[in-house]
């Protein structure tokens, strides 16, 4: 199909420029029927060009069955007889001025004439198969490439399985993985301030005396002697306290 579309218009070029000549030919019988004026001869080359201009709309554009289509041709029938009229006795005057003889002069505008007619009937029966291979052509493609369904025009929304969410189950060949162990975090320990230290040491020293030398002996006051003294036996009465080491008693020898 595209070859024969193709051989077409190549065909279609050629015939143009067959009716292009035919074209020539008689605007050029016109121009020099009419007088040694630019006025006068625009006159005498518009009915060649007017039938010129005709078939190329009618060739090119596609027409639709009606009235409107039968109209057009008409029109254009009605121009190619006007262009032929003036066209024929144009060119007569032309070949008997310029010597030929009376039955010459007659017939060799029906040779412009008729060309113009032949060019003109076929380019709009070349432009007609033009536009109905390229159509088929056309439908051809699109039964080709079937339309998408429905369906394919929704974009699917993604479906998650158990793997996707909690990863791939483990197989028999390979162990669980062991879960985490939890490690309790260790207490945070408040280090002790300096006087508390004195006072710890003060009392380590003089362990039966009153809180008032012990308090002076570390150099605070009695109050915050007492205070620390009381955290003292809190942390030493606690069960997680250390335990001191036992000293030994070695046997008298």
């Amino acid at each position: 199909m595209t070859q024969d579309l193709k051989r077409l218009k190549r065909i279609g070029w050629a015939v143009r420029a067959v009716f292009a000549l035919g074209i020539a030919a008689s605007l050029a019988g016109n121009v020099l029927h009419a007088p040694d004026n630019v006025i006068s001869q625009a006159i005498s080359a518009w009915s060649p060009v007017a039938l010129l201009l005709a078939v190329e709309l009618i060739s090119r554009i596609p027409a639709r069955r009606g009235a409107l289509s039968a109209f057009r041709l008409g029109a254009t029938a009605v121009i190619a007889g006007i262009a032929a009229w003036v066209s024929y006795w144009h060119m007569v005057g032309v070949a008997i001025r310029y010597g030929e003889a009376d039955s010459s002069a007659y017939l060799l505008p029906f040779s412009v004439d008729g060309l113009i007619v032949v060019a003109s009937i076929s380019l709009v029966e070349i432009g007609g198969r033009i536009r109905t291979l390229t159509e088929t052509a056309i439908e051809a493609e699109a039964v080709s490439e079937p339309a998408p369904a429905p369906a394919d025009l929704v974009e699917p929304k993604p479906v998650y399985t158990n793997e996707d969410i909690w990863g791939p189950e483990p197989s028999a060949a390979e162990p669980a993985p062991a879960s985490p162990v939890k490690k309790t975090p260790a207490k945070r320990v408040t280090p002790r301030p300096v006087s508390a230290e004195k006072v710890a040491k003060a009392a380590a020293k003089m362990p039966d005396a009153p809180v008032s030398e012990i308090a002076a002996k570390a150099g605070v006051s009695v109050s915050t002697a007492r205070r620390h003294l009381a955290a003292l036996r809190v942390t030493d009465a606690s069960p997680s306290a250390p335990v001191p080491a036992e000293t030994p008693t070695l046997a008298a020898a």
